[in-house]
């Protein structure tokens, strides 16, 4: 009867130690499935901008929609908020980003329009907040606004 005590007690003990490296395990997995999620919308966008032409009228533009998949499981943290916003380091006036907060600790960016994109990015009406389980639909819709820019919208 006591080894039993004993086996349960080292085994909560243990599990008591372990938590907080599964913790950080989880959100460095969430982090590097977001950023994959970042570079998946990336590489949407510079296809979209490379293989079209853009054109004034909003409603002949080519399109695409793409789909962003919040980290999820076991292995990956609760994400508190999700949202696809506009950079918000100085001289940055066009490009995206996806803004998370994990358990409720900070908020956390990875940009995703790269530096040396064939268009400009607009997150319209953004931030565009998005599902933190599951999936969210984005439309990609490439116009000409003083230049080639990929409007980033939501679906429903």
């Amino acid at each position: 009867m006591i080894r039993v005590v004993l086996t349960v007690l080292v085994a909560v003990a243990l599990l008591a130690v372990s938590m907080p490296a599964l913790e950080d395990a989880r959100a460095v997995t969430t982090d590097e499935r977001l950023e994959a999620e970042s570079d998946r919308v990336e590489r949407a966008i510079g296809g979209l901008a490379s293989g079209s032409m853009s054109v004034s009228d909003p409603s002949l533009a080519a399109r695409t929609t793409v789909t962003v998949r919040a980290p999820s499981g076991v292995a990956a943290a609760r994400i508190d908020r999700l949202a696809l916003v506009e950079p918000e380091r100085p001289g940055d006036e066009s490009g995206a980003a996806l803004r998370y907060r994990i358990g409720g600790g900070r908020d956390r960016t990875v940009r995703i329009a790269p530096e040396a994109a064939a268009a400009s990015v607009d997150v319209v009406d953004g931030p565009i907040a998005l599902r933190t389980r599951g999936e969210s639909r984005l439309e990609l819709r490439l116009v000409d606004e003083d230049g080639p820019t990929v409007e980033i919208a939501r679906l429903e």
